[in-house]
């Protein structure tokens, strides 16, 4: 079997896995448990039943998701949550609402009634974003036919959307390296792993398998990635140029981490051409066609999104307007120290494993030892010479989203002497970038693949696990209780829950074997070139001139 086909069957194999463990964790995670999602599927809602784009801060929470809140305790207390507040009620504490008697959204309850509370429990703040994802969830509804079921299924039925938006991620990771590392013997092995590098973030899988727009961008950012590798070996035809435009306006339409894109595009023009070419000569001599890709990049991406962001500081003189009011009463900070300490290991922590609400932590060596991990492959990438400067390239993207959120955080800090909106999620527009980069860094070998792809199941597995415990299993409590109460919470009944966990079995058994099958062709195919070359010379002479 030939190499090219074993490679593309490994690949489809390991997208089909990252796929089923986003589908387990949309499935997993409680109801409403992930950041902001009951105000994200509030926002998708008030489109699908025609309540329009409110100003920032004058959304409302409908009767429905009021009704909906409730009825999914989400006031209550995970058993894992990383303290247990006092007087809180513990979920696994609550009866859950049978399936019959849960609210089913209509017209008459899926918008906000005229003059509704203005408290902050009541207040929709996705409006403070563009409108894309929202607009594209709601269409989902209709077309699946789940606009007006139970809220729990319109839960689910959004959720499984974000499923769907996740999958191009590691095929365009994966495409992403072949491009980069071209016909190097290590292009196909590293391009595996890339796409499987999702699994070792289990973060990403619980957030984007989660009613959020962050799945949208994240899509954008993979997509801007792809193309931005195609530009750096010297792609400069007009029609990459527009594709990196549309992406951009994609993602700006859709939330302002699209726009820490930018400046990686831009270096990319910068920077294309082969490597090791005198740059300075090039750029004198095709400084015009570099400039003009960007000024049509740049004018179809504002003309596709990014004119929300004038829309929005014409109308509110702001390019991002607050959507909440201010909830921190001024207190003195506790110094730089304290910020740089809390900030660093908050958006470690949540970029890898924070799950829930940001309620269940995994413990501190495994975020740590994700993060060094990741940090030495990159460092890797960046001092290898064929690697360098896309390497480089690569990680603006990211890194201009880390200091963003940095920034924002020690503004907010500054002026109230509180520390906020410092996720780990909001790195994601990054994540094919990121997962890009450290597979240049590991540059393994085929028969490497199988190990490392096994190790992202394992990691996969060990955090569904974890989180099957920490969301549903009680103190002293068997995993069979703890499956019994997720069956109950659940929209599926407990056999669809089973075939969902089996199908899910099968599928990394299949991706094992795919990779299997690849690493033994792709070594064995290399093997047989170099023994024939050392039998043809062996053959040729024995060191006298004599034939052997």
């Amino acid at each position: 079997m030939r190499e090219a086909t074993c490679y593309r069957a490994a690949l489809v194999a390991i997208t089909l896995l990252v796929v089923a463990v986003a589908g387990c964790w949309a499935l997993l995670t409680p109801a409403f448990r992930a950041p902001d999602e009951p105000q994200h599927v509030n926002s998708v809602l008030r489109l699908a039943y025609g309540g329009g784009w409110p100003a920032p801060g004058e959304a409302r929470m409908s009767p429905a998701m009021d009704v909906a809140r409730r009825q999914a305790a989400l006031e209550s207390d995970i058993p894992g949550r990383h303290w247990n507040r006092a007087g809180v009620i513990q979920y696994t504490d609550v009866v859950p609402v049978p399936d019959g008697q849960r609210l089913q959204v209509t017209a008459e309850n899926a918008l906000p009634e005229p003059g509704s509370s203005s408290g902050l429990a009541a207040v929709d703040q996705m409006t403070q974003h563009p409108p894309l994802y929202y607009a594209a969830a709601a269409a989902w509804l209709h077309v699946t036919g789940t606009a007006d079921a139970r809220w729990d299924q319109v839960l689910l039925s959004l959720r499984l959307f974000g499923v769907l938006l996740l999958v191009p991620l590691p095929l365009l990771a994966a495409a992403t390296a072949r491009t980069l590392l071209g016909d190097r013997r290590q292009a196909r092995p590293a391009a595996l792993v890339a796409a499987a590098a999702v699994l070792f973030v289990p973060m990403s899988a619980h957030i984007l398998s989660a009613v959020t727009n962050d799945a949208l961008v994240a899509l954008s950012g993979a997509v801007i990635t792809w193309l931005v590798a195609r530009v750096l070996p010297g792609d400069l035809r007009w029609r990459t140029a527009i594709g990196l435009g549309l992406a951009l306006g994609v993602g700006l339409l859709t939330k302002v981490m699209a726009a820490f894109a930018v400046p990686m595009v831009v270096v990319a023009y910068l920077l294309a051409g082969p490597a090791g070419r005198p740059l300075l000569a090039d750029l004198r001599r095709t400084w015009w066609r570099r400039t003009a890709r960007v000024l049509v990049a740049g004018l179809v991406a504002f003309a596709a999104g990014g004119w929300w962001w004038l829309r929005n500081l014409l109308l509110f003189d702001a390019v991002q307007p607050v959507g909440l009011p201010e909830r921190w009463e001024p207190v003195p900070n506790a110094g730089v120290g304290h910020f740089v300490t809390t900030v660093l290991t908050a958006l470690t922590r949540s970029f890898f494993g924070d799950f829930g609400w940001l309620e269940l932590r995994v413990p501190t060596a495994v975020f740590w030892a994700g993060a060094t991990i990741v940090a030495a492959l990159c460092i890797v990438a960046l001092v290898r010479r064929d690697t360098r400067r896309d390497a480089a390239a690569l990680l603006i993207l990211p890194a201009a989203l880390w200091v963003s959120v940095v920034s924002n955080a020690w503004r907010h800090y500054v002026d109230t002497g509180w520390i906020t909106a410092v996720q780990g999620r909001y790195l994601f527009a990054g994540l094919t970038a990121l997962a890009v980069v450290t597979a240049l860094g590991a540059r393994p070998r085929a028969r490497a693949v199988p190990w490392l792809v096994g190790a992202g199941g394992a990691v996969a597995a060990a955090s569904l696990v974890f989180a099957f415990r920490g969301m549903y299993g009680g103190p002293r409590e068997s995993a069979a209780e703890a499956a019994a109460r997720l069956a109950e919470w659940s929209p599926l009944s407990p056999g669809q829950l089973g075939t969902v966990g089996a199908s899910t079995f099968v599928v990394a058994v299949v991706a094992a074997g795919a990779c299997v099958r690849f690493a033994v062709v792709a070594t064995t195919r290399r093997a047989a070139p170099a023994a024939t070359a050392t039998a043809s010379t062996a053959t040729t002479t024995d060191g006298t001139g004599a034939s052997v």
